[in-house]
């Protein structure tokens, strides 16, 4: 297989992701390579990520981003809020092609990255949008269109639900992907701050190859 990846760092991507159960094959490697590639190459003009090892990026930015994987039924409508240079969204659409995307961030440059990749992978079912989700005019084009909004180290967690609940569908899903849960931010655990919603699970992890210790936070909309 002739990718650019270094071996070991491409093997170790390959066993992280089995981890979340995702066997990659030619393919989703061959884009995961380019993805990587173009994000090294936009990262060296403007500020996508402050990590900038190819290690790293697959680390803390690929694998991380599999750790919605399980939790993302096919053909689910996804939106993904303050995505950066595509992350969780973009990852899991190339493992899960069958999910259909919106990607949505307010810093331009980072936007115009998202659809390059999305062009230059040629990712169907996938969008990315330059705004805020308080827009009014983002509100009424998505509002209630989505199965599951996810967002990973987005503000605190009671502002990703209020900010969630107009676009889910009735019964949908928020999925909180954070790093160790902050003793303030537990309280909300044992209620919404009377925002409706249920929390579902709580998943403490930790991404293969590494001492990064994560937490994903399932709500559902009531």
């Amino acid at each position: 297989m002739n990718l650019s990846m270094e071996i070991p760092n491409k093997s170790l991507f390959v066993e992280g992701a089995k981890a979340f159960g995702i066997d990659l094959d030619k393919k989703r490697i061959e884009a995961f390579d380019l993805y990587l590639k173009e994000l090294l190459k936009w990262n060296r003009k403007i500020n996508l990520t402050a990590i900038r090892s190819e290690k790293g990026i697959l680390l803390k930015h690929f694998l991380d981003s599999f750790s919605a994987y399980p939790y993302l039924p096919e053909g689910s409508f996804i939106l993904d809020i303050g995505s950066g240079a595509g992350f969780p969204g973009i990852p899991l659409k190339i493992a899960q092609p069958t999910i259909e995307l919106t990607l949505i961030d307010s810093v331009r440059k980072k936007v115009d990255f998202q659809r390059h990749v999305i062009r230059v992978l040629g990712l169907r079912g996938a969008e990315a949008i330059h705004g805020r989700v308080q827009d009014r005019g983002i509100l009424q084009d998505l509002g209630g269109r989505f199965d599951i909004v996810l967002s990973r180290a987005f503000s605190d967690l009671q502002t990703l639900l209020a900010l969630s609940l107009p676009f889910l569908k009735p019964h949908g899903t928020v999925i909180a992907m954070k790093g160790e849960v902050e003793d303030e931010e537990m309280r909300i655990l044992t209620g919404t701050g009377g925002i409706p919603y249920r929390l579902q699970r709580i998943i403490p992890l930790i991404l293969p190859f590494s001492s990064f210790r994560r937490t994903i936070l399932l709500f559902e909309k009531i």
